[in-house]
């Protein structure tokens, strides 16, 4: 029965960065991971490029984070963001940032990411066990006893960084809520966050439009970003954004052109009276959209009586689009919902009511949006479950 001082449960971005944090303080250290190779939900981010950080200020992470960043403000001020960036940097990854604050690697590649995590694992001496589901954690007095099939581990210090359950396919099962279950641990409602809307729509018309920068709004919830019309409803980042606030039976205001006045559309109908309606829009919107928009009105601008004029303006400064619910978890980014928060120290991420026992990463009950702010919170908080608190 090997023991370590260390065991990590669960090899995406809070688990390896844990391992990483755990090892290069001289720490003997374990990573465990059931699938064939570490970070396999990492692998498909950002399309699989790995939206890997954001580099916006301490306010814009908070922003970022919707459900409880403010239980962070202990764990970013020990390491942060621009401490990821420098991380990567000094691994020799070359990083580029996009819109929005979003930070790739150069390479446009996951691969990059997972692999420099997974060098500095190795090169600090840490060990790593893939292919390995764990089956039981106990803790019968001082030590952690943690069991394979094959193998029987006893640990000191047990960080559990095993996800939500978004994405099973990743091998996000929800195990570690039932390990924070065995140790008495509260599991706040787990439900789908940063997931695609299922809306009542006429969706054929306008599948696969994708728009730049609209503002999607429901109640205090305004949110300005990119969106895509799909088959079933709306995804991209401002429909995944809002999905953390709506459960289905809302109706949200979409407004297709944020920074032109009604008026600015008022004047620009006026300078256009002459043309076919569906010809003028297209100057401002995709065709197979400006032609969705001039059905039910005369074919000229000039033919438009006032009341039409408001009508068409409202269209397209709010569009109301009725929700009918959201993607399930399966098909959902992220969890929301997870271990309470009120039983874990926000400086260090262990337990409350088990010595030793840290949680990280997505098994918390924190929920962030696409964007880079879901692995900078696995990353960080990672980081600061592996470090030794004395």
């Amino acid at each position: 029965m090997t023991h370590y001082q260390t065991i990590v449960i669960g090899g995406g971005p809070a688990g390896m960065m844990a391992t990483i944090a755990s090892a290069s303080y001289g720490q003997s250290t374990l990573l465990i991971e059931k699938n064939k190779k570490l970070g396999k939900k990492l692998a498909g981010t950002g399309g699989g490029r790995c939206n890997v950080t954001n580099n916006g200020t301490l306010d814009d992470l908070m922003a970022g984070i919707p459900g409880n960043g403010r239980f962070l403000y202990s764990v970013f001020s020990q390491f942060d963001n621009h401490d990821i960036i420098q991380f990567f940097t000094d691994n020799g990854v070359k990083l580029k940032v996009e819109d929005h604050g979003r930070v790739f690697p150069v390479s446009d590649q996951s691969r990059t990411i997972i692999q420099a995590l997974e060098n500095k694992i190795l090169e600090l001496g840490a060990s790593i066990a893939t292919n390995c589901e764990v089956v039981s954690v106990t803790k019968p007095e001082d030590v952690f006893i943690v069991k394979s099939a094959e193998n029987t581990w006893t640990a000191d210090k047990l960080i559990v960084t095993t996800g939500g359950k978004s994405y099973p396919s990743t091998g996000s099962t929800g195990y570690g809520h039932e390990i924070a279950r065995h140790f008495k641990h509260s599991i706040t409602d787990l439900e789908a966050a940063e997931s695609p809307l299922l809306t009542d729509f006429p969706h054929k018309a306008l599948q696969g439009i994708s728009l730049t920068d609209v503002t999607l709004s429901y109640g205090k919830h305004i949110i300005t970003h990119d969106l895509l019309f799909t088959h079933f409803g709306l995804s991209g980042p401002a429909a995944l954004r809002m999905s953390s606030f709506v459960k289905g039976g809302e109706i949200l205001s979409l407004d297709l052109l944020p920074t032109t006045s009604s008026q600015d559309l008022k004047d620009f109908l006026e300078e256009h009276r002459e043309k076919a309606i569906k010809n003028s829009l297209k100057a401002l919107l995709p065709e197979r959209l400006a032609d969705f928009l001039a059905q039910g009105f005369p074919e000229k601008a000039k033919q438009l009586t006032p009341p039409q004029i408001e009508e068409l303006i409202k269209k397209i400064k709010e569009m109301p689009i009725p929700v009918t619910g959201k993607m399930s978890l399966a098909k959902s980014f992220v969890t929301k919902g997870g271990v309470s928060l009120k039983e874990i120290n926000p400086k260090t991420l262990e337990s409350k009511l088990v010595p030793g026992l840290h949680f990280a990463g997505e098994v918390l009950d924190i929920n962030a949006h696409t964007g880079g702010f879901n692995i900078t919170s696995a990353l960080c908080t990672g980081w600061v479950a592996g470090s030794p608190h004395y």
